[in-house]
């Protein structure tokens, strides 16, 4: 079984209602369709009667639901949620309802807000600014969590290292800049999410062109300085650096250039330094391994919102739905 099949299967364990907000576009009615044929999820689709019956043409929709954020009961609640989250930036009722008329990504996050709705998949035809902006207002971060940040889970085929070939690479996908304190966060929320899709213990690395003092730099020191505050606030989890990549993941080399760590040569989960770093990364391991690139999927959300490549076919919404759903058991946990 490959890894995006035992998401499904778990995601139709404990079936979760996932919102997709982009009605004015075909490939959300495809993937809808597959999603509620193979049992994934519960669909919710945002959209007004005329969008639907648009963009929605020649697919079979039974079983999914509808919601028209004109005509909607529920409205007044969520404009009401609304106005209470964002009061203090002057947010009224008619600027609320605007905002949600406007751009349907408001209005799915209050379903999730209001307990209406279980996660978020967006981004077929939104930029990620514009999948993640209304998350951050109205759902914001977790609890001790202060940004969030993007991971691919990576499914390298004919692989040993890592996890049989499984990886967390992050944060590849939302943070420009990343300082010391940023990137300890990402160590101890990736770890999170490598359990919790993998199911296996994480071992973390920091990652940087030196190991354990082999270079010296600003951009070192600021790994080394990730890995004291990561060791320091998360003791329960396996975390080293700062390491190269072959000391990370190569026994023989993790040995060599880090003798007693617990991770080099085992790393499962790899933070990049950088978000130039990580996106390159995930990048040529999947072209060039021919790797499954699952994601970005965001982590430190209160609630499981997801960004979809505007490029994406049907299946990929698929896939990341699979995943939404998966992390709202775990937040549900």
């Amino acid at each position: 079984m490959s890894f995006i099949d035992s998401l499904k299967e778990a995601a139709r364990n404990d079936r979760k209602k996932i919102v997709l907000p982009e009605s004015m576009d075909q490939r959300t009615y495809e993937a809808a369709v597959k999603i509620v044929k193979e049992g994934i999820a519960d669909i919710v689709i945002i959209g007004t009667p005329e969008e639907i019956e648009k963009n929605g043409a020649g697919y079979d929709l039974t079983g999914i639901s509808f919601v028209d954020p004109f005509n909607d009961p529920n409205k007044q609640k969520y404009i009401d949620k609304f106005v209470e989250l964002r009061a203090k930036k002057g947010v009224t009722a008619e600027m609320a309802q605007e905002q949600m008329e406007k751009d349907y990504m408001y209005y799915a996050c209050l379903m999730c807000k209001c307990g209406d709705a279980d996660g978020v998949v967006s981004g077929a035809c939104h930029s990620t600014g514009n999948t993640i902006r209304p998350a951050l207002q109205l759902l914001k971060t977790r609890p001790g969590i202060h940004s969030v940040s993007g991971f691919f889970l990576m499914e390298v085929p004919d692989c040993t290292l890592g996890e049989n070939g499984l990886f967390v690479f992050a944060d590849c996908a939302v943070n420009p800049q990343i300082d010391a304190e940023k990137m300890a966060e990402i160590a101890a929320v990736s770890a999170e999410s490598f359990r919790s899709f993998v199911g296996a213990e994480p071992k973390v690395a920091l990652l940087s062109f030196s190991t354990m003092g082999s270079a010296k730099s600003d951009d070192v020191t600021k790994v080394q300085e990730a890995v004291r505050i990561a060791k320091e606030r998360y003791p329960e989890i396996a975390l080293d650096g700062e390491l190269q990549l072959d000391a990370a993941l190569v026994e023989s080399v993790g040995a060599l250039k880090a003798p007693g760590s617990p991770v080099a040569g085992k790393a499962n989960t790899l933070v990049f330094p950088s978000l130039e770093a990580g996106n390159i990364g995930y990048k040529l391991v999947q072209r060039l391994a021919k790797a499954n690139a699952y994601g970005p999927v965001l982590q430190g959300l209160s609630m499981p919102v997801n960004d979809l490549s505007r490029g994406c076919y049907a299946d990929d919404i698929v896939g990341v739905v699979a995943m939404t759903a998966v992390q709202a058991q775990a937040m549900a946990k």
